[in-house]
C-alpha cells in the first residue's frame, strides 16, 4: 500500500470501527458454547414462560365449579354454555392484550426481553477488555475512544438483531398467529427497531461502566436495571391495566414503545394503532432515544474512558 493511500485510511475517522465490531462479535460467534446458548436462550423462554403463562385457559367451562350447576346441564346445555365462555373469553383477550392469543402477545414481549439482555451484558466487555490489557492497547492507537464505544455499541446491536430473528422463528414453531397486516417486510421493521433500541440500551449500559474496573460491577448494573425495565414496560402486560403510578413510567420507558412497534409489525391486527403508541411514533421514540444515548456515551468516552 502507497503511502497516500495510508494518510486516506488514517484520515478516516470510521478508520478501525468493523476491526473492532468484528473482534467483540467473533468472541462470540466463534465460542461454540456461547453460540449454542445464545440459541437455546429464546426457546427455553418460550417454551417455559411463554407457554406457561396460559391465561386464555382461566376462562373456560374447566373452571366453573360443578355445584355451580344444580340441577346439572343436559350435554346440550353445556354445549351452548361452552361456545358462550370461548366467545366471551376471546372478547375479554382481545380487549385486553389485542389478540386472542396470549403466547402471541407475551411472544413479541420476549424480543424486547432478549434485546435488553444481549445490550446489558455488553457493559462487561469493556471491563473484560481492561482487564485483559486490549483497552490499553486499543487506547494506544490512533483509533478514535469514540469509536471503541461505537464498535460495541454496533456489536451489541446486531448480536441483538439475531437473537430477535431467533425469537421470531421459535414463536413461529409454537404456535404464533400472525396478524392480518403481517407481510414479510414486517420482519424487517422488527429488526430495525430491535437495532435502533441495542443501540440505545447498549450505549448507556456501556456509558455506566467505562469507569469500572470490576467484573462485578456490570453485574450489579445489570441485576438493578434489567427486571425493572423490562416490568415497567408493556412486554407481559398492557400499560393501561397497571397501576397509575407505574403507567407514567412504562409511558416513558423505550422498551413500550419498541414491543408496541414489533406487536403492531406481526401480531396486531391495527397495523398503525393511535398517538402515542402508533407505529410511526414507535420508530421515531426509539429513533430518538438510541440517538440521543449514542451520543452521551461518545461524548462522555472523550472524557472518561482511560486505561
Amino acid at each position: 500500500m502507497s503511502e497516500n493511500e495510508n494518510e486516506q485510511v488514517s484520515k478516516n475517522r470510521l478508520h478501525g470501527l468493523w476491526a473492532l465490531t468484528n473482534r467483540d462479535l467473533k468472541k462470540w460467534y466463534k465460542a461454540p458454547i456461547v453460540f449454542l446458548l445464545t440459541i437455546l436462550q429464546p426457546i427455553v423462554w418460550m417454551g417455559l414462560l411463554g407457554k406457561s403463562l396460559n391465561l386464555g385457559a382461566i376462562f373456560s367451562l374447566a373452571q366453573i365449579p360443578h355445584v355451580a350447576f344444580n340441577p346439572p346441564l343436559t350435554l346440550a346445555q353445556l354445549g351452548q354454555l361452552s361456545s358462550a365462555i370461548n366467545g366471551l373469553s376471546a372478547s375479554i383477550m382481545r380487549n385486553t392484550f389485542g389478540v386472542t392469543d396470549y403466547f402471541s402477545f407475551i411472544a413479541m414481549g420476549l424480543v424486547s426481553l432478549a434485546t435488553l439482555f444481549t445490550a446489558s451484558f455488553s457493559g462487561m466487555s469493556v471491563v473484560w477488555d481492561r482487564r485483559t490489557g486490549f483497552l490499553s492497547k486499543a487506547l494506544s492507537t490512533p483509533v478514535s475512544k469514540s469509536l471503541i464505544i461505537l464498535s460495541k455499541v454496533l456489536s451489541a446491536a446486531l448480536r441483538s438483531v439475531f437473537q430477535a430473528g431467533i425469537v421470531v422463528v421459535v414463536a413461529i414453531v409454537f404456535g404464533l398467529k400472525f396478524g392480518t397486516n403481517f407481510t414479510a417486510f414486517s420482519i424487517l421493521g422488527v429488526f430495525a427497531v430491535v437495532f435502533l433500541i441495542a443501540m440505545g440500551l447498549s450505549s448507556i449500559f456501556i456509558t455506566i461502566n467505562l469507569r469500572a474496573t470490576r467484573i462485578e460491577t456490570p453485574q450489579a448494573v445489570l441485576t438493578l436495571f434489567t427486571l425493572p425495565i423490562i416490568f415497567a414496560s408493556n412486554a407481559f402486560f398492557p400499560i393501561n391495566l397497571m397501576p397509575s403510578w407505574l403507567q407514567i413510567i412504562a409511558n416513558v420507558n423505550p422498551l413500550s414503545y419498541t414491543t408496541d412497534a414489533v406487536r403492531r409489525l406481526m401480531i396486531f391486527s391495527n397495523g398503525i394503532g393511535k398517538f402515542p403508541f402508533s407505529l410511526p411514533f414507535d420508530f421515531a421514540y426509539v429513533g430518538i432515544f438510541a440517538a440521543v444515548a449514542t451520543t452521551i456515551g461518545v461524548v462522555l468516552s472523550w472524557r472518561f474512558l482511560n486505561k
